[in-house]
């Protein structure tokens, strides 16, 4: 198992908590940037939340039409 591995899989075990702190990383940079970058913060915060939520084999979100 290599090392990325090993960090999806310990994302996976907190995901509620991962998924937390990407929700309030995005405000604050959202917030910080007056909205101007809003569409690609939240590109940012799904691919993110994404790659958290992939099991392996899943197709990733962003290959789904």
């Amino acid at each position: 198992m290599g090392f990325l591995d090993k960090a999806k899989d310990l994302l996976g075990q907190h995901e509620e908590k991962v998924e937390g702190a990407l929700d309030k990383v995005a405000d604050v940079v959202d917030e910080k940037t007056g909205g101007k970058y809003a569409d690609k913060i939240d590109q940012g915060q799904d691919a993110a939340k994404g790659f958290i939520g992939e099991d392996e084999g899943d197709t990733p979100p962003s290959a789904v039409p």
